[in-house]
């Protein structure tokens, strides 16, 4: 079966993974835009497993405060290059869980990472973690979060 490249284009779009990434998971699923989807799901995971003893030395801090004022949360990102820690994408990350953990209040970085992301219940915070570290071709990890509340 031919792979369009606005097939590959759609994937790329919704996964943020390379073109020839997104070709390969494409012409493995047979041109089936879900089971592409899962292909590259299952790559992510795999990813994570390789890069999981590289030293992290970039990152950002990215804070989250409710519209009301009473709930916030701080989470710490790191990347194993400023390169990546830039990235808009990497802080947009970094932004989202913390808005995650405003919402949730998980008890340490353990519980965050297998809550359902509040954005998409049917990803876990672990999930994106392997996805950026697919994405982005570094490791990736949250090394530390906090909550703070008026009540």
């Amino acid at each position: 079966m031919d792979i369009t490249s606005e097939q590959v284009k759609e994937l790329r779009e919704r996964t943020g993974v390379s073109f020839a990434e997104c070709k390969k998971a494409l012409t493995e699923a047979n041109g089936d835009l879900q089971k592409a989807l899962e292909v590259l799901s299952a790559r992510a995971q795999a990813s994570v497993g390789k890069k999981a003893d590289r030293a992290l030395g970039a990152g950002t801090v990215a804070a989250y405060t409710h519209n009301t004022g009473q709930v916030g949360a701080l989470v710490l990102l790191q990347s194993e290059t400023d390169f990546v820690s830039k990235h808009e994408d990497f802080a947009t990350l970094a932004r989202d869980i913390a808005m995650h953990v405003a919402a949730m209040r998980p008890q340490n970085v353990e519980e965050l990472m297998g809550q359902a992301f509040i954005k998409d219940p049917s990803k876990t915070v672990a999930d994106l973690i392997a996805a950026a570290t697919q994405k982005f071709g570094e490791r990736v990890e949250i090394t530390q979060m906090s909550c703070f509340s008026v009540r």
